[in-house]
């Protein structure tokens, strides 16, 4: 019985333990590369999960992540940074891994077998949520019994895997193969599998993102300032929008207690922070739409 691509060993890595490190390192590279490149096919429903996602975080759904082992690495990584990149509040975002989020080293393979967990995880997902189940052999009890229930219960289901005709997208409303080639080290998806995962989470929640209106001409104006570094970003952002000079645009942020939309908004000239938001909240957030609407750009 022939091995799914994910656990298969290629030939091509023979010998690779006797080579020296720079042609070892070389094939590395090229594996990760060749993991990157494969992501492209998977364009048209990369951008549907988009706007899937999207559409959960403009209503009252919230974004559940599943996976376990390296899958959920990936998927955690993006889900924690919604919060400081668009502003996304954590009770929005569920991050659900197979044996529990670790504090250490240990990850434990088993985990990822046990359905009763997945089962108990999956009980309070709820019509409105997107459900982003992620799983290089595409056969993962964890992420696919999660999938299964999340849709039984309305949830909308994204799934990720990296073979194709993988279980999980029997119960996944958009799928996303990732056609990655066999690893470097046979079935060590942390490497290939895994970097093709991260890229197209990237891509989605970025794209996410940027349809919620929480991108403007590359910057992330959604997020709020609440350490010295991001106030010094904030600042900058403000600054170059709006066109204003430093200690405008600082005492702008401060009106707007470090919202920068809002502050944007200050500094093109809108008369106070109560109209400022309800500006935004007639745009639905976007900050683009809301200074054309205050006349800033012709």
């Amino acid at each position: 019985m022939a091995l799914p691509k994910t656990e298969a060993v290629s030939t091509e890595f023979t010998g690779i333990d006797t080579m020296p490190e720079a042609a070892v390192l070389a094939r590395v590279l090229a594996g990760q590369q060749a993991a990157i490149a494969a992501v492209e096919s998977a364009m048209v429903p990369i951008s549907a999960a988009a706007d899937m996602m999207a559409d959960a975080l403009r209503g009252d759904g919230r974004l559940v992540y599943a996976a376990a082992g390296s899958s959920a690495l990936m998927a955690i990584a993006d889900g924690l940074e919604l919060g400081g990149t668009f502003g996304i509040a954590p009770d929005r975002i569920r991050l659900l891994m197979a044996g529990g989020l670790p504090v250490d080293a240990a990850m434990p393979g088993h985990t990822e077998d046990d359905v009763c967990e997945a089962e108990q995880a999956a009980k309070d997902i709820r019509r409105g949520d997107v459900v982003i189940a992620v799983t290089a052999s595409g056969s993962t009890p964890y992420p696919c019994t999660i999938s299964e229930l999340a849709q039984k219960a309305g949830a909308r289901t994204i799934g990720i895997a990296n073979n194709a005709d993988a279980p999980l997208f029997t119960t996944s409303d958009i799928a996303i193969y990732l056609p990655t080639p066999p690893e470097v080290i046979g079935g060590s998806t942390r490497l290939g599998a895994a970097t093709a995962q991260k890229a197209a989470l990237n891509m989605m929640s970025t794209l996410m993102g940027i349809k919620l209106g929480h991108v403007h001409d590359g910057m992330m104006v959604n997020l709020l300032a609440d350490n010295a570094k991001l106030r010094k970003r904030a600042a900058g952002m403000v600054s170059a929008i709006a066109g204003v000079g430093e200690t405008q645009a600082a005492a702008c942020l401060q009106a707007s207690s470090g919202a920068v939309k809002p502050a944007v908004l200050l500094a093109a000239g809108v008369d106070g922070l109560e109209q400022a938001n309800a500006m935004l909240e007639t745009a639905q957030g976007n900050l683009r739409a809301a200074l054309k609407a205050c006349g800033f750009y012709e």
